[in-house]
């Protein structure tokens, strides 16, 4: 039997219906006509692959990766990228109606760089074979390259089976300048030693394994617009360096100026560093010990006059936070805020909340409590993932 894809759901997927049962469908986009394999079935859905294109769809493209059908990765590489960004401004508007009663229009930042912009690839290793898992299961698709991963990083990928690991995990990371890390989780012995000319492996600048430096130095200097940022290999920094400069601009055109600044889920420091320029004070909280000792560094760096940085989990430490703040930036987990963090956000009663999300859903759930005594004076998607179901939002929400 026959089926036309009628729409796609918020991960991408192509949806028809099986006997008046919603079915989701991989690598289908609107108006294909398949036949279909389900692959999973459950009570209210199914999840199926094309088993056969009978009719193609004008809006369909080839991918350009080889390992488009078979990976879980870029979902949307099937559409012109003005298309991914249509389907990026329907999902946020359709989610922030739905679950905040939110009614706008809603801009989507594009990517300068559609393909190639990513800083930061995660690979699996199983039996010796590197790369991402299938779509939908744990079997690995084999790679030599990524097309959404910098051309520094695709460069490393190609020698990755020097080093000889048999199962693990690989995180690959670059900066502005090109340079690597390399991080390995694997209880494989790896000799570095033995690795022909590792020095001339496209400026790796620091290889750890097992959170252990094997080679060189366990972290690198980035740039976001003129601020520069010590990373280490575990701190969080976004993976698009291009689109969160686009972001710094639009925090910078909006935030409360001359103000004392929380800056929560902090990293490296970079949201509360970005506004340092026109802000009193900058205090920032983050649970991951690496990220704060770098925020701290870079607070020096970039020559802050007045900041506090403190590590520990954001819901136990805010209540902590003595100074008057003015202003909340935000940049959760794609879990959002929990219920005891918004509840010490309200106390504290600050008159302006930036809220940066990569969760459009997290994010709605979330905003419904904050209108209860802010409004929104601005909002924007923007493409910091192309070719993926994922977009980065920022909400800047200034007391009633």
């Amino acid at each position: 039997m026959t089926y036309e894809i009628t729409s796609l759901n918020d991960q991408g997927l192509g949806i028809c219906y099986v006997n008046n049962k919603i079915t989701f469908v991989k690598n289908a986009v609107i108006n294909d006509i398949v036949t279909i394999k389900i692959i999973k079935e459950f009570s209210k859905y199914n999840i199926a692959i094309v088993d056969k294109y009978i009719k193609y769809s004008n809006k369909r493209i080839n991918s350009k990766c080889p390992y488009f059908e078979k990976c879980g990765g870029c979902i949307l590489q099937n559409l012109k990228y003005e298309d991914t960004l249509k389907f990026k401004k329907d999902k946020l508007e359709s989610i922030l109606h739905k679950f905040a009663n939110i009614n706008t229009d809603v801009k989507i930042v594009s990517n300068a760089n559609d393909y190639n912009y990513r800083n930061k690839v995660s690979l699996k290793v199983v039996n010796k074979v590197i790369g991402y898992y299938s779509y939908n299961s744990n079997d690995i698709v084999k790679i030599d390259r990524c097309e959404i991963a910098s051309k520094a990083i695709n460069k490393v990928i190609l020698k990755l089976e020097k080093f000889n690991i048999i199962n693990g995990d690989i995180t690959i990371r670059s900066n502005y300048k090109n340079e690597i890390l390399i991080i390995i989780n694997s209880s494989d012995d790896i000799n570095i030693d033995n690795i022909d000319n590792i020095d001339n492996i496209d400026n790796v600048v620091g290889i750890i394994k097992n959170k252990k430096v094997v080679y060189g130095q366990d972290y690198f200097i980035d740039k976001i617009g003129n601020k520069l940022f010590k990373v280490s290999y575990d701190s969080f920094f976004q993976v698009n360096n291009y689109i969160i400069e686009k972001i710094f601009d639009d925090i910078n055109k909006y935030i409360l100026k001359n103000s004392n600044v929380l800056d929560l889920y902090c990293g490296v420091g970079t949201l509360g560093i970005n506004v340092s320029n026109t802000s009193n004070k900058i205090v920032g909280i983050e649970y991951i010990e690496n990220a704060i000792n770098n925020a701290k560094e870079n607070a020096l760096i970039n020559n802050l006059k007045k900041y506090e940085y403190y590590l520990g989990d954001v819901s136990n430490v805010i209540l902590k936070i003595k100074d008057n703040i003015d202003v909340i930036i935000c940049d959760p987990p794609r879990s959002g805020l929990n219920k005891k963090t918004i509840e010490s956000i309200l106390n504290i009663n600050p008159k302006q909340i930036i809220y940066v999300s990569c969760d459009p859903i997290t994010l709605s759930r979330d905003l419904k409590v904050l209108l209860n005594n802010y409004k929104i004076d601005y909002i924007k998607g923007y493409d910091m993932f192309s070719y993926t179901y994922h977009l980065e939002t920022l909400v800047v929400l200034n007391k009633k």
